[in-house]
């Protein structure tokens, strides 16, 4: 299939590709992590762009195919890019200046019917940051310098909705980013080493992702009221407390520090006993029936990415302490949060 649709060996979708790992400080070139390049991270749909001899396709990271939901950037794809490239990049979506993901997610939820409308109201953009073949060839054991270069002599002459994403390779330019870029949604940085070929599978890359303390509520917990596993993440959004997200699981001294001020729900509680796994996590592919200990809610203060879908956190949180001192009454959604 490969070498009759025009790609190398290897390269038939879909593709496998090179994943990061998440670091908590900016990591320094040298011996340890060598010529390091930084780019943003982009908040939208891991895609890659197959563009063979019968047009072309995106697939998502898991390999399903996406091109249905994108046609707009399917169609530019054959326009500028030639036969024989495979590309890694981002499907995102523009909204006065801010990522937004909620468009792209309604995007995957959208019937034949209404998706050329939504294509229409908010079209999406292709940010490529690799790529694994040029023109028939395997550029996968290319070093990422040779593989950039490729990739910049490609995207010559693109126009959007297609565009190359920027790099540096100048620390205090990254660092700039990181501090800069979050009130457009971008999550913060990806840090890849300039001498690495590309391993499909393989954690070789870097994330740093640009994280805020907030105080949200804590309405339930995840295990024994005097054990707590998980906090189960609330904030009050149109006048009712509504579950946002979940944390980590608690290390067992967070987790005895947090049972000193948990207490059973005084009066009418308004969250269930049991939710779906996706109320806690959209992305959980568990959707079996969840178990809360409903606790009467209290302020607990966390470390969150910016990762807010405008109902709720993307990413599990991570309990820093308990804020009893505080009324959930005066938890707001932070400013962090708000879209635009």
């Amino acid at each position: 299939m490969g070498i009759t649709a025009g790609l190398p060996a290897g390269l038939a979708p879909p593709v496998k590709v090179a994943l990061a790992r998440a670091v908590d400080k900016m990591p320094r070139g040298g011996a340890s992590h060598g010529d390091l390049l930084f780019e943003p991270k982009w908040d939208g749909y891991r895609c890659v762009a197959v563009r063979d001899d019968r047009g072309a396709t995106l697939w998502s990271r898991q390999g399903k195919e996406l091109s249905k939901y994108f046609p707009e950037l399917c169609a530019a794809i054959v326009t500028a890019v030639p036969q024989g490239c495979v590309i890694d990049g981002e499907a995102v979506i523009w909204n006065q200046g801010r990522l937004n993901f909620t468009a792209l997610q309604q995007r995957l939820n959208a019937g034949a019917k209404t998706l050329p409308g939504l294509v229409a109201a908010a079209p999406a953009n292709y940010v490529a940051f690799d790529v694994l073949a040029v023109a028939g060839h395997d550029a996968r054991a290319l070093p990422l310098s040779q593989r950039r270069a490729l990739l910049e002599e490609l995207a010559n002459g693109w126009n959007p909705p297609l565009s190359l994403s920027p790099t540096t390779t100048d620390l205090d330019v990254a660092t700039q980013w990181f501090e800069d870029l979050p009130p457009t949604g971008i999550e913060g940085l990806v840090i890849k080493d300039l001498n690495q070929p590309y391993t499909p599978g393989a954690r070789t890359w870097l994330k740093l992702k640009h994280r805020e303390t907030v105080d949200i509520i804590c309405g339930a917990v995840i295990g024994p009221i005097s054990q707590p596993g998980e906090v189960v993440a609330g904030l009050i959004l149109n006048g009712k407390l509504r579950i946002v997200g979940r944390s980590t699981p608690l290390k067992a001294r967070d987790s005895r520090e947090l049972a000193r001020w948990l207490h059973p729900p005084v009066g009418e509680h308004p969250w269930p006993t049991s939710v779906k796994g996706t109320a806690l996590d959209r992305f959980n592919r568990d959707k079996e029936a969840v178990t809360l200990t409903l606790v009467e809610p209290m302020v607990v203060e966390v470390s969150a990415d910016i990762a807010w879908s405008g109902r709720s956190f993307r990413h599990p949180l991570r309990l820093l302490r308990a804020r009893p001192e505080l009324s959930p009454a005066d938890v707001t959604l932070p400013d962090a949060l708000h879209p635009g």
